[in-house]
């Protein structure tokens, strides 16, 4: 079963969470209709996954929070979205080729352009509320190629958060996983009236933890349980631990979102695909789910009366 946990240690400004997304992570596989990724798109998508449900746990947020990598290369986008609930779904639209060996930048920055989004979308928006959105490039500071998503992410919470992380990720077909290790800020956290010393002696903290953590290899993180990870890395650290959480696949795609779309194409559009086609089939990139419009549905979502739904056509 998928499972993150989340932990403090006990006096010092630092905090912790481990994921391991299995029969979640397995289900996003399953659900392709498509043929299957291939396993350097498998890869990021798992690390994508990983990451994206530590950070929405990392946060107090009631929506959902969508990560993208889009540039230039085989995989033209990239998206993990995770709810509050922990609930996710992941996709990509990859063109062309793959090469077996190929890495982040051979991905979606070939060019040196590649891009990474964190939108957090409120579950209900406040009039006038807009969804924040901070970008980051897949370059380093120097202009580099960065190689790993980890490298890319933690640039994020630096630049957003403005807290020191240090980010472990790893996937394979069968489980993506992750650990986030960040620095508190100097105030807001109870166990912190025990931290003695100054933002020099936190950091010194940080720093050892963080080394501690990045240690930890991909065979490790992949093929050891939680309680085995956490021991054999803190072990002379005294961690106070939270009640874990399950992560699980959900996709948030529904009839009514779909003739919400078709009626943004507009009345003409409509009547041409109808035309030609008889129906009008949206897929969902997400679950897989084929969502079907003849011509009777279609004149029901064009209504002037806006408040009744569509009807009668198959979802498969």
């Amino acid at each position: 079963m998928s499972e993150l946990h989340k932990f403090l240690f006990e006096g010092l400004p630092v905090r912790g969470m481990i994921v391991r997304l299995t029969d979640a992570w397995r289900e996003v596989q399953a659900r392709r209709q498509e043929e299957a990724w291939p396993w350097p798109v498998v890869e990021m998508l798992g690390e994508m996954a990983a990451a994206g449900t530590l950070m929405q746990s990392n946060i107090k947020f009631n929506g959902a929070l969508i990560m993208q990598i889009f540039g230039e290369g085989p995989v033209k986008v990239a998206v993990a979205e995770v709810q509050h609930d922990l609930s996710l779904r992941v996709t990509a639209k990859v063109i062309g080729d793959v090469d077996a060996n190929a890495r982040l930048p051979d991905l979606v920055n070939v060019n040196g352009r590649g891009r990474c989004a964190i939108t957090l979308d409120p579950k209900e928006k406040a009039p006038g509320q807009q969804a924040y959105q901070g970008v980051v490039p897949l370059n380093g500071a120097g202009g580099e190629k960065q190689q790993r998503m980890s490298d890319v992410l933690e640039h994020y919470m630096r630049q957003s958060e403005q807290l020191d992380t240090r980010l472990v990720l790893a996937a394979d077909a069968n489980v993506a996983a992750g650990i986030l290790i960040q620095r508190l800020p100097a105030d807001g956290e109870g166990n912190l009236a025990k931290a003695a010393g100054d933002l020099e002696d936190q950091l010194e903290h940080f720093n050892r933890i963080a080394t501690l953590t990045a240690s930890l290899t991909r065979g490790e993180l992949l093929e050891l349980d939680v309680e085995t990870i956490l021991r054999r890395l803190y072990w002379e650290e005294k961690l106070l631990r939270f009640e874990p959480q399950t992560p699980r696949f959900a996709c948030t795609c529904s009839r009514e979102r779909v003739a919400g779309m078709i009626r943004g194409l507009g009345r003409e559009e409509a009547d041409s695909i109808l035309a030609e086609r008889k129906e009008i089939e949206v897929g969902c990139d997400f679950c897989g789910l084929k969502y079907r419009f003849d011509a009777v549905d279609a004149a029901r979502i064009f209504l002037a009366s806006t408040d009744q739904p569509p009807v009668s056509s198959s979802v498969q």
